[in-house]
């Protein structure tokens, strides 16, 4: 018996020191993920003034979370994975404060889908979180919205959730890995302060430009003389382009990183039969810089927000002015992408009380043109944040996608005089 004991205490100790070895790895990869320099770390001279983070959440009240699935390899075996997956939170005003904020929508192309919005168009207010993650988990992430809520306090006869989303083609798509215990997650993990980057929540399976792609973010402060408000951006990007950064042709330059599989077999998904099989070196596949047909089905979700006064009307001004940004990046927002952006102001605090008549503040039209140019500076930012952060991965049906090489893309905008 005094045996069988020990043989069962020494099996308990290894299991416990296989967990903690395995969470160490865990925290180291966290670490490490972490560790990839951004877009400025790498001295990248983007114009405008940053926050403090570079982040959305230099917007006061702002914060974000992220829940991140990944499982398994090889081909892809619907229901069962490879799972390359997630959800991002964004709650617009500080955990508990449910007050509505003024809030619009605009669509560059519509091959996709963000819930809730008719009632953003229809009464200029957001209500509640946004949620960011896979297209095929968009009702779970929904409903679960509601149940998160309702848990948290808020008071409401129905409500529509906004949920966007981008195909995360690294992953089992169809096998709706995203439970409604994610979306709670990310909820309840949202914070203000800094923002993990790259292949994290909604943005883990996602690919942009040709590289790797996932979640992003950037921030401008104006001037003193122009009311000293804040923009922040957060981009979960998918799409497909020609990457430029300051004007300086990346994607054309870096030819040895093309998506790519691992795999020797018949690919699972008809439509990502024509990715060339990954080379013998570390590199990928040759490119001639041109966006390949599998990268038609990409698209990028824009989420703006500001502390400057601004009714609807002028928050879907701002809204329109992403799109600029991204086509200074080379995006062409193609006919199979879906490009949509939401933009939200956190000034004129208890405009959506139903009692009395509130009092609002509105920045003159005249003055919104810093704005403009802060939003399309921090879009830009924002993406290129989001490729620098994501380190290379292999997903389903071993499709290799490489993250953007930081110190390549400084030798590219020195050769072109970008950089000094």
């Amino acid at each position: 018996m005094n045996t069988e004991w020990q043989l069962s205490s020494a099996r308990a100790t290894l299991a416990r020191l296989a967990s903690a070895i395995f969470l160490l790895f865990l925290i180291t990869v966290a670490t490490f993920a972490q560790a990839r320099p951004r877009g400025r770390d790498l001295g990248i001279p983007f114009p405008g003034k940053t926050g403090p983070l570079n982040a959305i959440t230099d917007v006061p009240g702002v914060a974000v979370g992220h829940v991140t699935l990944i499982e398994g390899e090889g081909k892809l075996v619907p229901g069962k994975g490879p799972v390359r997956t997630g959800v991002t939170a964004i709650l617009p005003r500080a955990r508990g404060n449910w007050d509505p904020v003024f809030a619009a929508t605009f669509n560059q192309n519509g091959n996709g889908d963000m819930t809730g919005i008719n009632w953003i168009k229809e009464s200029g207010f957001l209500e509640g979180p946004i949620l960011l993650t896979g297209t095929h988990s968009v009702g779970t992430v929904r409903d679960a919205a509601i149940q998160w809520q309702l848990k948290n306090g808020r008071e409401f006869i129905f409500t529509y959730p906004i949920v966007a989303e981008t195909f995360d083609f690294l992953n089992d798509a169809n096998g709706e890995h995203v439970k409604a215990t994610h979306a709670m997650q990310a909820l309840d993990r949202a914070k203000p302060g800094p923002v993990e980057e790259g292949s994290v929540g909604g943005g883990t399976g996602m690919g942009c430009n040709g590289f790797k792609g996932g979640i992003g973010t950037s921030s401008r402060v104006l001037k003193a003389e122009e009311g000293g408000y804040t923009i922040g951006v957060l981009v979960q990007c998918n799409y497909g382009g020609d990457l430029r950064i300051l004007g300086a042709p990346i994607r054309s330059e870096i030819t040895d990183m093309g998506i790519c599989s691992v795999l020797n077999e018949p690919q699972s998904r008809p439509w990502i039969r024509g990715i060339p099989h990954c080379p013998a070196s570390p590199q990928g596949a040759r490119s001639d810089g041109n966006v390949g047909e599998h990268e038609g089905r990409g698209s990028i979700i824009v989420v703006v927000a500001t502390n400057a006064p601004l009714l609807p009307h002028q928050l879907e001004r701002i809204a329109r002015r992403v799109s600029l940004g991204l086509g200074r990046l080379g995006s062409f927002a193609g006919n199979s992408s879906g490009d949509l952006f939401l933009a939200f102001s956190t000034a004129n605090p208890g405009a959506g009380n139903d009692k009395g008549t509130p009092a609002l503040v509105m920045l003159p039209n005249d003055r919104i043109d810093p704005l403009f140019r802060a939003t399309i500076d921090a879009t830009e930012e924002a993406v290129v944040n989001a490729m620098l952060a994501a380190q290379t991965m292999t997903g389903a049906d071993g499709i290799r996608v490489f993250g953007l090489p930081g110190d390549r893309v400084v030798q590219i905008l020195k050769k072109y005089n970008r950089m000094k």
